[in-house]
């Protein structure tokens, strides 16, 4: 029997946990982690007895060790707390955005001066900008209009940026990046 309009069966996907504990560590001998004392290898049976005692967990820490290396802790506080530094060190992370201009070796005044007030828009917001000439066909041949276009802009954006990268040409396009002056 055909299954209609072809499509694949749900199939649930166990949840693997992150860490053995108690009775999932099959190990016969573990090294067992106390703080303020040294680390003693002894059965697992005990240090899960040791565990119980004391109403908390049998974790296995590092399981490539030979004996594998456990510690006796609340595992769902265990978790909690890792899960709460891996939303700290994220939050601490800062996403670069890259925004671009893009110009033509002939660009007049009033088109340059509307695209300046755009990039002076992006560096306040924090983004990079990614400057860059594009030149068609034989407008090659004015490398230089467009090299003294990309400076120009540099020195319009200096309270807003610093050059990260002066203008460098790479095939058709003259490309220059600045990084806003807020992002630093």
């Amino acid at each position: 029997m055909r299954r209609p309009n072809n499509r694949k069966r749900f199939v649930k996907r166990e949840e693997k946990e992150l860490h053995k504990i108690n009775e999932k560590i099959y190990a016969r001998t573990i090294r067992l982690v106390r703080e303020g004392e040294e680390p003693i290898v002894m059965t697992t049976s005990e240090a899960i007895k040791l565990a119980e005692k004391q109403e908390l967990d049998l974790v296995e820490i590092s399981p490539k060790a030979d004996p594998p290396v456990c510690k006796i802790l609340d595992y769902k506080k265990f978790l909690y707390n890792q899960k709460k530094k891996q939303k700290e060190l994220k939050a601490k992370q800062s996403k670069v955005t890259i925004k671009e201009i893009r110009f033509g070796p002939n660009t007049d005044d009033h088109d340059f001066n509307f695209k300046l007030s755009h990039a002076k828009k992006f560096l306040e917001e924090g983004s990079k900008l990614k400057a860059y000439v594009f030149f068609r066909g034989r407008t090659i041949v004015f490398k230089d209009r467009g090299e003294i276009l990309l400076l120009k802009l540099a020195q319009e954006l200096e309270d807003y940026g610093i050059v990260e990268q002066m203008p460098k040409l790479e095939g058709k396009r003259m490309t220059m990046m600045i990084n806003s002056k807020k992002g630093k």
